[in-house]
């Protein structure tokens, strides 16, 4: 039975991605077509959807850093965000459910407030999965945005707490036992390796920090997270979570199955789930709002704002909770059910042009800021550049250095990793934050005297949309980009780059070039 959803998801997933829809669009439409079949859930679908999330939070924490959590816009957004839109909603859904009492009964205050703030979370599945499939998970907004997510857990689990009645045992405390056990845990990290095992011990400790959690009563998924977050500096935290970066994904598929196959609505239940999803409009304008109070710029308020507004696999937990308390009509888990999928239909395909939506709106949405700039937010300056390499990953590190051997000070590296960037500065090297497809970095920095961008990005659709960017604000040089496929150069040719490298053909070449000097070439061409 389970062959036949994976294979039907696949399905699915495969045929929107061939009209340029996100996957898990597919994956969403496979669980609701399955269940309309007349199947449902199974418990192999709901342990593989439980395990996607864990190894999901456990990823997020190796890339957390905990200062991001401390910054206003993050911890004062978030409580102000659910505390403005539980009272906005809630009297949104007491009039909507008067005029529906006879499909989901009498809705007071108290139940209408529980579910506004079931809908006050944002996905950290769809939000974390649409960030790192467009690349952004460490640029300005995107760690906005899972800072926001952060803090919703944490609202989740003081919620479960209360309402639940879950304290967590007196064991609890032992938890800090972590702390002194953390350097055996990081020689453990040290001996995986580079195959097989560094996955698996991926697998172990994200599996590890749920199970420990939930002995003493408190949320296993917070577990995976605080996990993760304990190995997030070490210098293999990167390169583990790339290692379970396909697993977290496969096994994400059973999460959208399992949400599809939850129920299928009448047309009052329908109706009512519109209703709800017309109000992720409001979502997005609450955290607008709140994010350019706190003096962010318009395009990181925007765009945060956007991959937020969504609602959460969460408010489902909420709602099964309600329901069996007897707050509210079991006909509302399924509206929940329907209004979380088609927010994550919405968000999916809505962000992927967010940037092109960004570049007709700009001027109304930069009025919206404050005047007021946080530290983070002054754009950066560049003095003498002649070369600009954006994107400082292993590719781009590796051009940066060579050509900055050549040409001293006229060679400059741009990077969305602000911590990267810093460790780099550090060591005296021309270097700057920025996120290459933000259309206001580039009109304001002075890129005069560059002659030539490398655009060292694992995405193509970045490195396109970057090109006309660059074209937009009237850079005159050469552009050149890597590709990882063949398929890929064309594409990257035909949107304003004048070089593209295949990234293994050119390794291959550099690799054969460099060990000829290991030998008398001229001797072995005339043997």
């Amino acid at each position: 039975m389970e062959y036949i959803f994976l294979l039907f998801a696949f399905v699915c997933g495969l045929g929107v991605k061939l009209i340029g829809i996100p996957p898990l669009v597919g994956y969403l439409a496979a669980g609701f077509l399955l269940h309309a079949f007349g199947y449902s859930t199974t418990p192999e679908i709901t342990t593989l959807a439980n395990l996607g999330i864990t190894i999901m939070l456990f990823t997020i924490g190796l890339k957390l850093n905990i200062k991001d959590l401390s910054k206003r816009e993050v911890w004062f957004g978030s409580i102000a965000h659910t505390l403005l839109w539980v009272v906005v909603v809630g009297a949104v859904l007491i009039f909507v459910g008067s005029l529906a009492a006879a499909s989901f009964g009498t809705l007071d205050w108290q139940s209408a407030a529980l579910i506004a703030f079931a809908l006050s979370f944002s996905s950290t599945v769809c939000v974390v999965k649409v960030l790192e499939e467009a690349g952004e998970s460490k640029t300005r907004h995107g760690k906005l945005a899972i800072g926001v997510l952060v803090m919703q857990d944490i609202f989740a689990v003081v919620f479960l707490v209360i309402a639940t009645g879950k304290i967590p045992s007196i064991y609890a405390p032992l938890l800090l036992l972590i702390i002194p056990a953390l350097p055996l845990l990081n020689r453990v990290l040290n001996q995986s390796g580079h195959g097989e095992l560094l996955p698996l011990t991926g697998f172990i400790f994200a599996l590890g920090g749920y199970h420990v959690f939930e002995l003493v009563n408190i949320k296993g998924d917070l577990g995976a997270l605080i996990f993760g977050l304990l190995f997030a500096k070490h210098a293999k935290a990167t390169e583990m979570a790339k290692s379970l970066l396909a697993f977290k994904d496969l096994f994400l598929i059973g999460f959208f199955l399992s949400i599809g196959l939850t129920a299928l609505p009448d047309m009052a239940m329908l109706g009512m789930a519109l209703v709800i999803t017309l109000l992720l409009p409001v979502k997005m304008a609450l955290f607008f709002w709140l994010f350019t109070r706190l003096s962010l710029r318009g395009r990181t308020a925007y765009l945060g704002g956007l991959v937020l507004s969504n609602y959460s696999e969460f408010g489902l937990i909420v709602g099964a909770l309600a329901v069996s308390l007897g707050m509210l009509n079991e006909n509302w888990l399924v509206v929940l059910a329907i209004s979380t999928s088609l927010s994550f239909v919405l968000t999916s395909i809505v962000y992927r042009y967010s940037h092109s939506i960004y570049q007709r709106i700009k001027e109304p949405v930069k009025r919206m800021e404050n005047d007021k700039r946080l530290k983070e937010d002054i754009y950066p300056v560049i003095a003498d550049a002649k070369i600009l390499v954006v994107g400082l990953g292993r590719v781009g590190i590796g051009a940066f250095s060579s050509l900055n051997k050549l040409m001293d000070n006229h060679v400059w590296g741009m990077d969305a990793d602000r911590v990267k960037v810093q460790k780099m500065r550090d060591e005296g090297l021309n270097v700057i934050t920025g996120d290459g497809e933000d259309v206001d970095l580039w009109e304001n920095l002075d890129i005069r005297h560059v002659e030539l961008v490398l655009l060292a990005l694992p995405s193509i659709e970045d490195a396109m949309n970057i090109s006309k960017q660059l074209k937009n604000a009237g850079y005159q040089g050469k552009i050149a980009a890597i590709a990882r496929y063949e398929d890929e150069v064309d594409a990257l040719l035909n949107n304003g780059v004048d070089k593209v490298f295949n990234f293994f053909t050119e390794a291959g070449l550099g690799f054969a070039e460099e060990s000829l000097s290991l030998v008398n070439y001229e001797a072995v061409r005339t043997e």
